[in-house]
């Protein structure tokens, strides 16, 4: 014992761990990961800051380590977050090696939260350089952060039409008894003390690009010297007769989450689009409401993005659980009574008794605001940026759910990505360049979706896919699947076999091509097998 809040103690022999391994060792009672690398030792936090996965059991590649969840990335040296979902870094400890036994240093307050926020630059008043961010996700935040992360002590401005600061967006599908705070990535007291001011419902309905200026619904205005629009999406609208009943939802707030849990427990469910939310909801009221019903135009849910075989499993999984599916048909119509539906009439002829009516039928970039203006969007409009984040104004950058971007593993074609991770990605990246610092968008899109207490994870970009490889069992939902595109795997998806998709990530992210071949070979027992690729 050091001294009252510095412990150290001797956690293991030399030996007991080789190069590139991770072992979980104990000090003061608290796990730590100790690392060896190139015969370097590093002892960090043991829980990823995100949802607190084991990081004992992720993958290391040089000095990085990725989280086996959901894909988290830190810096062995310095426990420096380096790729997201997560936000904060990782406590470091000091590691010292005497007579062959190895001994960790620490204070037991970073031992207790094995999280660390990285140090942020003040808020300087004399400084009126002015960020604007419209948008109050995660690109918003992880730009407004990185801002101050990286030395800027101008005024930060988050203006959202929401009336909470960030929050977790993918919990409101996943998680759906939580209050709104149980959500918030920042509490407002954090965003306060690091000089980010939060706009909430202030929603910007037109911006003037020669005098850089942005004109709000309340009807005031705000200059800016850099404009960040991360305003994200919405899900489409049905376009059916009934539509504008009550008790029929789009999932798109805390409050929307909640109210749909207490309108179908014990009552009818029907869910139009067997989308990743779509599916998450149909999981998560399995046991609560009367009946789920899911209505969806293709064979298999989420065909589109992980193919038939993920999505007959996840299929498989909620009819287990009671939930039924009416698929390749499509809702003509709802009917209702008292303004209320009751009904939901089938292209195929069935009628369906409908208390609630939950639509995930895609979403649209939320840039109706933008008509009018000079600024490229393609024909869905979402707005074209670059590499760097720029749109084709100056001073105005875009991240998250509202654009597209030029993808690596497309061959560089534009395209939309609608992950968390990527909308944080896009938001550092932007928050670089807005500080006339180059930096390029590198990033391997990772994704996830629970069910049942079940996680599908994902990583890189299936678009296109032409050819699966599937190893493993499907029937027995132990499986990995590779995603081939041109002889060569762009994505892959599993589920209960973590790490193979943070490791599949981190061999893509380095550059490397995986095989048809070698995807063939690749044993899903033997995770070293694809990290020599």
């Amino acid at each position: 014992m050091d001294s009252d809040d510095t412990v150290t103690a001797e956690v293991c022999k030399e030996g007991d761990i080789g190069d590139g391994e991770l072992l979980e060792v104990m000090v003061a009672s608290y796990p730590v990961l100790l690392v060896k690398n190139k015969k370097q030792f590093s002892a960090l936090g043991s829980k990823c800051p995100h949802y607190g996965a084991p990081l004992g059991k992720g993958v290391l590649r040089g000095e990085r380590l990725r989280c086996p969840w959901h894909g988290s990335c830190f810096n062995i040296k310095t426990g420096d977050i380096e790729e997201y979902p997560a936000l904060d870094c990782l406590p470091c400890f000091k590691v010292t090696v005497e007579d062959g036994k190895v001994f960790v240093t620490a204070k037991k307050k970073d031992l207790e939260s094995s999280r660390r926020v990285k140090d942020t630059s003040m808020r300087y008043l004399l400084n009126h350089d002015t960020m604007l961010l419209l948008g109050g996700g995660v690109a918003a935040l992880t730009c407004a952060e990185t801002l101050r992360q990286e030395g800027f002590t101008g005024r930060i401005i988050m203006a959202t039409k929401e009336n909470h600061v960030p929050y977790d967006k993918s919990k409101l599908s996943k998680q759906m008894n939580l209050k709104a705070e149980d959500a918030y990535l920042r509490k407002p007291e954090f965003l306060s003390a690091h000089g980010i001011e939060m706009w909430a419902e202030k929603e910007a309905v037109s911006v003037d690009f020669q005098k850089q200026k942005v004109r709000f619904m309340d009807g005031s205005s705000q200059k800016y010297h850099q404009l960040l629009i991360a305003t994200g999406s919405h899900s489409s609208y049905l376009k059916v007769p009934g539509a504008d009943l009550q008790n029929v939802y789009i999932l798109q707030t805390p409050e929307d989450s909640r109210k749909i849990l207490e309108l179908a427990t014990g009552r009818n469910l029907v869910i139009i689009g067997a989308s990743f939310i779509g599916m998450e909801i149909a999981a998560f009221l399995s046991d609560k409401a009367g009946a789920v019903s899911v209505v969806e135009k293709k064979e298999f849910p989420f065909q589109h993005a992980l193919g038939p075989e993920v999505g007959g499993v996840a299929m498989k999984m909620l009819q287990n659980n009671g939930v039924k599916f009416y698929m390749e048909t499509e809702l003509c119509e709802l009917k209702g009574k008292d303004g209320k539906v009751t009904e939901a009439v089938l292209s195929s002829g069935e009628n369906l008794p409908a208390d609630v009516v939950v639509v995930g039928i895609g979403v649209v970039p939320n840039s109706t605001f933008l008509k009018g203006t000079s600024i490229a969007r393609d024909d869905s409009n979402a707005i074209l940026v670059d590499l760097h984040m720029r749109t084709n104004i100056p001073n105005v950058f875009a991240a998250g759910d509202v654009v597209s971007f030029p993808v690596e593993l497309l061959n560089w074609e534009q395209s939309s990505i609608r992950h968390q991770q990527v909308a944080e990605a896009h938001g550092h990246i932007a928050a670089f360049n807005m500080l006339k610092r180059e930096k390029k968008l590198h990033t391997v899109p990772f994704f996830w979706t629970r069910m049942l207490g079940k996680s599908i994870r994902y990583a890189g970009c299936g678009k296109g896919y032409t050819d699966t490889v599937v190893k493993g069992s499907l029937e027995q939902q132990k499986f990995l699947i590779f995603y081939i595109r041109g002889g060569f795997v762009t994505a892959a998806a599993s589920l209960n076999c973590d790490p193979m998709v943070s490791l599949i990530a981190e061999v893509l992210y380095s550059g490397k091509q995986i095989s048809k071949e070698e995807a063939e070979a690749c044993d899903v027992c033997n995770i070293p097998s694809l990290a020599e690729t």
